[in-house]
């Protein structure tokens, strides 16, 4: 996929997320017009996938599901990327806020890596004839899933709030290498799967859509991830009796 797209994806969506953060007012209607657009145009993804798009070349209409599988692969890769800024922003200056939005980001990221990963094992069954297999795309997706859950796992077993932000912060670093590895595995080892979809990669009708599915998808990662980041913060705040959502935490002594 060209750099720029999911660079714009990224970029819009950091946008958004810092307008929720820094701007009060926005919190109770900016998720919500988000949602309702993404509801909208989820529709619309379904008529344009099943009836404006061509049948695929190989797989015909077994292929219509990449206008939702890669979608949310890469709102997975997003939230990663969103992670692994947040790290280092944390590491460079302490916030609760940066924290927050990493726990949140690293959630949302893996849940849906792993609805795209379970799209991507229906896919599967009728074009490999198996549901799973050993190739390097789904081993390195696997293993990026599983370093996620493994960052997550970590700030659940730690009771230190300044332990397990800085520790996960290091983890969501350390993590965002497997992303470039997943992501150049179909080019680096012979694999099974194909080399990633993408507007230039496919027919000029089918890039239309597959990018209006994941503006689509967007709609909903945005909200996602900003309504669990509010948990967070309020986690954090019950605990230590923090300032309010929108300041940042006070440096370490």
């Amino acid at each position: 996929m060209p750099a720029s797209i999911p660079l714009l994806l990224l970029l819009a969506l950091a946008v958004m997320v810092v307008v929720h953060v820094v701007v009060p007012k926005t919190r109770p209607i900016l998720w919500k017009v988000s949602a309702a657009l993404g509801l909208v145009m989820l529709g619309l993804l379904m008529y344009l996938g099943m009836f404006y798009a061509p049948p695929e070349a190989f797989m015909s209409n077994v292929g219509r599901i990449l206008y939702v599988h890669v979608p949310y692969i890469w709102m997975a890769f997003i939230a990663f990327l969103m992670n692994v800024g947040c790290a280092f922003a944390y590491l460079m200056k302490k916030s609760w806020v940066t924290d927050a939005l990493a726990e949140s980001s690293a959630e949302v990221g893996v849940l849906f890596g792993a609805v795209g990963v379970a799209m991507g094992s229906i896919w599967a069954r009728p074009t490999w004839g198996v549901w799973w297999d050993w190739d390097p795309r789904l081993i390195s997706t696997t293993v990026m899933l599983l370093s996620y859950v493994g960052y997550l796992a970590l700030r659940s077993f730690t009771e230190d709030p300044e332990r397990r932000a800085t520790w996960s912060a290091a983890v969501g670093i350390l993590s965002g290498v497997s992303l470039p590895i997943t992501y150049y595995s179909v080019r680096w080892w012979n694999s099974l799967h194909q080399v990633q979809s993408s507007t230039a990669s496919v027919d000029k009708t089918m890039g239309s859509v597959l990018l209006w599915g994941l503006v689509t998808l967007l709609c909903f990662l945005f909200p996602f991830i900003v309504k669990r980041y509010e948990i967070a913060r309020a986690r954090q705040t019950a605990a230590m009796e923090l300032p309010p959502l929108e300041a940042p935490r006070p440096e370490a002594a």
